[in-house]
């Protein structure tokens, strides 16, 4: 569902992450007609770092 939501809004998926500055910035760059594409590779990136560090806190908790 987040991968659709990055794809779709790449500034809301930041938010769904914690990451709101990241967002807003995200928002502004995605505004552009050029800046779509970035903003979208970007947010799926972020995406995947947010699930690897997730894997990561919880092999340590382990």
């Amino acid at each position: 569902m987040r991968l659709i939501l990055a794809l779709l809004l790449p500034w809301l998926q930041f938010f769904t992450i914690g990451r709101p500055i990241s967002g807003i910035i995200c928002l502004v760059l995605q505004i552009t007609v050029i800046g779509w594409i970035p903003a979208t590779i970007w947010s799926v990136y972020a995406l995947s770092q947010y699930r690897t560090d997730r894997k990561i806190a919880a092999l340590k908790r382990s």
